[in-house]
């Protein structure tokens, strides 16, 4: 851990935010040396506030802090990237939303986790890369799911059985979420709570699990592929977390509303448009090839 002085720098994003006060903020934001941390910034609700505009959700700052008794202060601001492009629709803006609520679900404060920043950072840079496939930006999500579960010591086993070591085969194996992973046929058909998976969604979710985002460029999933491995990571998210988390409810109205009917309502947000999305359709090779 890195050891602070009466104030510091940092780096950070902004993953979530709350009006505190006349005219405060209270911030938790993330960073690369410390960790998670929650900080008040002071009079930046103010109209002639000129920290305001830097400390947008989902920013990525460069901050000076001073050190208080219960939360520290934040005295100066500095907006790196502000990824104005991903502001601009709706759909990354709801996807920004979700890789901030995991990381701060996942994260407590004060302690480093840089590979963590170093991936939130990627995913908010993919997010802000302009108008794409929405089967594009959900795959994303999932790598992202996979990484950080990775990287925080819950990466579900996918590889081998949980009962007995050995490796999977291209057969229907069987999930257990409690258990965190997969069991071969055999160990899985009595275990209870245990439920099948079919040979593509688990050969889809290894080769997620084990390539970086570049190798997954351009991968094409069928929609109803591409909805089972996102309903098994949500599935064990919500086992790992013991609860849902509010921005998977927003992404899913924004799949089944128009534009028109949905508002954002975290002040200093707006979309200006929502892209088509389409699924393209996909290809299944083996078990133990690429997608």
């Amino acid at each position: 851990m890195v050891e602070r002085s009466h104030s510091y720098r940092t780096r950070a994003v902004i993953l979530r935010r709350r009006n505190y006060s006349d005219a405060d903020r209270i911030l938790t934001i993330f960073t690369p040396s410390f960790g998670k941390r929650v900080l008040i910034a002071k009079g930046s609700r103010k109209t002639t506030s000129r920290q305001a505009g830097h400390l947008e959700l989902f920013n990525h700052v460069s901050l000076l802090v001073a050190q208080a008794r219960t939360w520290d202060i934040i005295t100066e601001s500095v907006t790196v990237e502000s990824f104005l492009r991903l502001r601009s629709d709706l759909d990354a803006i709801s996807r920004a939303a979700y890789i901030c609520e995991l990381v701060d679900a996942f994260t407590a404060e004060d302690d480093e986790y840089e590979a963590v920043w170093e991936l939130l950072l990627l995913c908010l840079r993919n997010l802000d890369g302009g108008p794409g496939r929405e089967a594009e930006a959900d795959l994303l999500l999932r790598w992202f799911e996979l990484q950080l579960l990775r990287l925080m010591g819950f990466q579900p086993e996918l590889f081998a059985c949980l009962g007995c070591g050995e490796g999977l085969q291209p057969v229907e194996n069987f999930l257990h979420l409690n258990a965190g992973g997969v069991f071969c046929p055999q160990c899985g058909r009595t275990m209870l709570g245990a439920e099948l998976v079919n040979v593509s969604t688990l050969k889809i979710l290894r080769h997620i699990a084990r390539n970086q985002w570049e190798a997954l460029h351009g991968l094409q999933l069928t929609h109803t592929s591409a909805m089972a491995v996102e309903s098994v990571l949500q599935r064990y998210l919500v086992t790992i977390l013991e609860r849902r988390l509010k921005s998977t409810d927003f992404i899913q109205r924004l799949r089944q509303a128009p534009l028109e009917r949905i508002r954002v309502e975290e002040p200093g947000i707006r979309a200006a448009s929502r892209g088509s999305s389409h699924s393209p359709p996909g290809s299944e090779d083996s078990f133990n090839e690429v997608v």
